[in-house]
Formats: structure tokens, C-alpha cells, sequence
């Protein structure tokens, strides 16, 4: 739930939750936490619960420890927020997401090729439908848990 609070924090940097934005965390966390679509789509119907609560971003990044869990919470997050813009004149990454962005590889404390590496990474996921990030972070993430 941590990284969950982390991607909604920077979802909400705007101000606004855009429908694309939730798209794309139902989705993703769905499909990092659940092979089975049952599963995915009641695991869907229990975050949806999440989106409401607006989570300060420092309160969020603090509780991410290891250094895996920090890229996977920069990667998604770069994905959601580049996943739409408010309005068709507006970038895909408005200056208040740009701004939380920063704010949060800051917080998180992550190298300068991690924060590139995790960009280029959304964007190619993004880009592709987002299939290929999914099982890279699924076995991430799974990796890290299994981890003792």
C-alpha cells in the first residue's frame, strides 16, 4: 500500500485525478498483485477505496526503504503521471506533476541514472501498452517480497 500511496500522491500533484490516471493504477497494481482477472478485478474494486485519500508525498516516499521499492514507486509514478493531461493544450507532465516528480526523487533519494532509467522505462511502457513493465515489476516486486 505504500507504493500505492506514493503513485496516488503524485496522481493528485495537480490537483486532479484524471480518469486516465486511475486507469493506469488500477491496472498496473492489479496487475502486479494478481494473475488471475477475478482477482484483478476484485483487487480493482478494492483500491478504488484509496483514491480519495490525499496523501502528503514526503509521508508517502518515507515509508519506501529499499532501494527496488523506491524505482518501482518512481517508475509508476512517472507512468501515471504521464499518462494524461487535463486538457489537450496541457503537456502530458504539467508543471505541478513536474514539480512533485522532483520533489519525490528528492525524498527518495535515488541516483541520477535511476531517476533516467525509471523514465525511460514508463515512457517505453506507456508506449507498448504497458505489458512489458508489468511482468518486469511483477517479478521485482515479487523478488522483493520474497526477499527475508
Amino acid at each position: 500500500m505504500n507504493l500505492l500511496r506514493v503513485v496516488l500522491s503524485m496522481a493528485w500533484a495537480d490537483d486532479t485525478l484524471e480518469q486516465k490516471e486511475v486507469d493506469v493504477m488500477l491496472n498496473r497494481f492489479s496487475q502486479l498483485f494478481a494473475t488471475d482477472p477475478d482477482q484483478q478485478a476484485y483487487l480493482q474494486s478494492q483500491l478504488k477505496e484509496f483514491f480519495v485519500q490525499e496523501v502528503p508525498l514526503e509521508e508517502a516516499a518515507s515509508k519506501i526503504k529499499s532501494e527496488p521499492e523506491k524505482e518501482l514507486a518512481l517508475r509508476l509514478s512517472y507512468e501515471v503521471i504521464s499518462a494524461s493531461a487535463r486538457t489537450p493544450e496541457e503537456a502530458k507532465v504539467n508543471q505541478a506533476e513536474s514539480d512533485a516528480y522532483s520533489r519525490l526523487g528528492t525524498e527518495l533519494g535515488l541516483p541520477e541514472n535511476s531517476v533516467k532509467r525509471a523514465e525511460q522505462e514508463a515512457t517505453a511502457s506507456l508506449n507498448q501498452g504497458g505489458n512489458n513493465i508489468v511482468d518486469m515489476l511483477a517479478y521485482q516486486l515479487r523478488d522483493y517480497l520474497a526477499t527475508p
